[in-house]
């Protein structure tokens, strides 16, 4: 999922501050017009504090991108047997044994699900962009709310973050 789509150019951000994240590189690629999806700079902010939370101090690289409806299906359908677009993925980066790199994976945000939810929840967009980054980039650090005892450490941990970030609870 890397690279530049759509025309549009991918954007990679180095760490504002090395002492929290060093080495942290995040590509946003917009797979769909940008209009009313935070810039680029606000991912990797959303990205570092969740790697900062999850205590993640080694370098990082992931690409964010952002996907419409029917690439969102598409994904969605092919990797999980689902068939409807849903509001982010996680692909964990799969590295054979022996091979160490800062690459933690991919993560694909469906905007139009996004904006939705959003209106649904009553939730300001910017805010729901921040905590389904926050979410995917959790899942890419390996943890899930399969189990009832992970969900909840998840979400509190989510729920941390995201009021460091001045978000409210999404829950």
């Amino acid at each position: 999922m890397n690279g530049a789509r759509a025309g549009r150019p991918s954007r990679s951000f180095g760490v504002t501050d090395p002492r929290r994240t060093p080495g942290l590189v995040v590509h946003v690629d917009y797979a769909i017009p940008r209009r009313g999806i935070p810039a680029s700079i606000s991912f990797k902010r959303w990205t570092e504090a969740a790697l900062f939370a999850a205590r993640h101090r080694k370098p990082a690289e992931l690409s964010i991108r952002i996907v419409g409806a029917r690439e969102g299906r598409a994904l969605n359908r092919q990797y999980r047997d689902r068939d409807y677009a849903t509001n982010v993925l996680s692909f964990p980066v799969e590295l054979p044994p022996g091979i160490a790199s800062p690459l933690l994976g991919d993560l694909a945000i469906c905007a139009p699900v996004v904006a939705r939810e959003a209106r649904e929840q009553g939730k300001a967009l910017r805010d729901h962009y921040a905590h389904l980054t926050v979410h995917g980039v959790l899942h890419l650090l390996g943890f899930d709310h399969q189990e009832d005892t992970e969900a909840a450490r998840m979400e509190k941990l989510e729920t941390g973050i995201l009021a460091k970030l001045g978000v409210p609870d999404p829950y």
